[in-house]
């Protein structure tokens, strides 16, 4: 894996934080699971899905701690 590779996915997951925490203080809300829009959202799955690649390095089975 390179640093490059290391850098997208980080990258991608610092975008995907930003995004999430910026919808919980438009709703003036600290957790997802308080928005009655939690199952289903765009912005939570992203966020989800940013943070499942980002452990995997986009790797398809376990983590790299």
């Amino acid at each position: 894996m390179s640093i490059q590779q290391h850098s997208e996915y980080e990258e991608r997951l610092d975008e995907a934080m930003s995004a999430l925490k910026s919808c919980q203080q438009e709703r003036s809300l600290e957790s997802c699971y308080m928005c009655e829009q939690c199952i289903g959202c765009d912005i939570r799955s992203t966020y989800i899905r940013a943070v499942y690649e980002s452990m995997s390095k986009g790797e398809t089975g376990g983590f790299d701690f």
